[in-house]
C-alpha cells in the first residue's frame, strides 16, 4: 500500500515540500511571517483537495479511456494551466476586465495593494457562479439524463431522469429554467450579469462537448466500429473538457481563499499544491482501475457535482461556507463508496 502511495503521490509531495519553501520566503518577503504563510498554505491545500475530490473522480471517468500520451499531456500542461492559469492568470485577468486596467497594472495591484485586488475579485462573485454553476449543472445534467444510462445507486431518481433523458436536449431547458429560476432571485443589478456568465457556461459546455462528438464520430468512421458515448474521450477534445472543468471547479475556491490571506502568491502555492494532489488522485483512480472496483463511485462524484452547481447560485444571493460545499461533496462520495462495498459484497454471497 506504501508502494502505491509513494509511487503516485512522490510528485506531488516534493511538490507541497518545494510549495512551503516558496511560501515561507513569501511570507517572510511580503512581512506576513514565514511560519504564518506555511500554516495558511497547507490549510489551502487541504481545502483544495476536500473540495476537489469528486472533479477527481469525474476526471477518472475521462481519463480511463486517453491514451498514454494525453495522461502525460494533462499531467504537465494541464498542471501548469491548473495552476498558473487558472489559479493566477486567469483571476487577474478578471480584476483587470472589472477595474478597467491592463493585466500588468492588476496584476501590480495583486502585489502592492491586495485588499483592493481581493475586494476586487470578490465582486464577480455572480458572474463566476453563473458561468462556473451553469458549466456544472450541464455536466450533471448530462450524466444523469443519459438515455442509454443502465447502472442506477439510486433508482427512484435516477431511472426516471434516464427516461426523460430520452427528450433531445432537455438538459439544455432544464439548465436554462434553471438560471432563470436563480436569476429572478437575484438583485435587479446583477441578473443580467449573471445571465449573460451562464450563457457563456453554457455555450461553453455546448462547443467542447459538440467538438467531441465532432472527433468521436470521425473516429468512428476512420476505424468501422463504434465509439464509447460518455464525456469526453478523444484526446484534445477530453484534455479541453478536463481543463474546463477544473477551470468551473477551481474559481469559487480561488475567491473563497481570500478568506485565508489576501497574498496572491500564497494563495497560487497553496492552490496550486492541492491541485498536484487532485491530479495524482485522479492517475491512480484511473491506473488502480478504482472506478471499476466501485460501481456507485462515480455516480457520488456527480451528485457533489449538482450540488456544487447548486451551492454556487445559491450563494449569489446567501453566503454559503466552504466548510459545507466540502462536508456535501465528501458525503456523497463516502455514501457512494459504501454503497457498492455492500454491492461488492452481495454479489461475492
Amino acid at each position: 500500500m506504501l508502494g502505491i502511495l509513494f509511487r503516485f503521490f512522490k510528485g506531488s509531495a516534493i511538490t507541497l515540500v518545494v510549495g512551503l519553501v516558496l511560501a515561507y520566503f513569501a511570507g517572510e518577503a511580503f512581512h506576513l511571517g514565514g511560519g504564518k504563510a506555511v500554516f495558511i498554505t497547507l490549510i489551502l491545500s487541504v481545502l483544495e483537495v476536500s473540495l476537489s475530490f469528486d472533479n477527481a473522480v469525474v476526471n477518472a471517468t475521462v481519463l480511463k479511456d486517453m491514451d498514454h500520451v494525453w495522461r502525460k499531456r494533462f499531467m504537465t500542461w494541464g498542471m501548469l494551466i491548473a495552476v498558473f492559469g487558472m489559479r493566477v492568470v486567469f483571476p487577474v485577468l478578471i480584476v483587470a476586465v472589472i477595474a478597467h486596467v491592463n493585466p500588468f497594472a492588476a496584476f501590480m495591484m495583486a502585489v502592492n495593494s491586495p485588499d483592493q485586488y481581493a475586494q476586487t475579485l470578490t465582486s464577480a462573485h455572480v458572474v463566476v457562479a453563473g458561468f462556473g454553476g451553469t458549466f456544472l449543472l450541464m455536466v450533471f445534467l448530462k450524466f444523469f439524463l443519459d438515455k442509454e444510462k443502465d447502472v442506477h445507486w439510486i433508482r427512484v431518481i435516477e431511472s426516471p431522469l434516464s427516461q426523460i433523458g430520452r427528450m433531445q436536449s432537455f438538459e439544455i431547458a432544464a439548465c436554462l429554467m434553471a438560471v432563470y429560476a436563480m436569476s429572478s432571485a437575484m438583485h435587479e443589478h446583477e441578473q443580467l450579469p449573471f445571465l449573460l456568465a451562464s450563457m457563456a457556461g453554457l455555450a461553453c459546455y455546448i462547443l467542447v462537448d459538440g467538438f467531441s462528438a465532432l472527433l468521436e464520430s470521425g473516429e468512428e468512421k476512420k476505424h468501422g466500429h463504434g465509439v464509447a458515448t460518455t464525456a469526453v474521450r478523444t484526446g484534445l477534445s477530453a484534455f479541453l473538457y478536463l481543463e474546463v472543468l477544473d477551470a468551473s471547479f477551481s474559481f469559487d475556491g480561488v475567491i473563497g481563499a481570500f478568506a485565508l490571506s489576501n497574498n496572491i502568491f500564497i494563495i497560487a502555492i497553496g492552490l496550486g499544491v492541492g491541485a498536484m494532489f487532485v491530479r495524482s488522485l485522479t492517475v491512480m483512480f484511473v491506473e488502480q482501475g478504482t472506478l471499476d472496483q466501485f460501481r456507485y463511485l462515480e455516480h457520488g462524484a456527480f451528485y457533489a457535482i449538482g450540488a456544487l452547481a447548486a451551492i454556487m447560485f445559491l450563494g449569489t444571493v446567501h453566503e454559503i461556507s466552504e466548510v459545507v460545499t466540502g462536508l456535501i461533496g465528501a458525503g456523497f462520495i463516502g455514501l457512494a463508496l459504501i454503497a457498492s462495498i455492500r454491492h461488492n459484497r452481495l454479489k461475492e454471497e
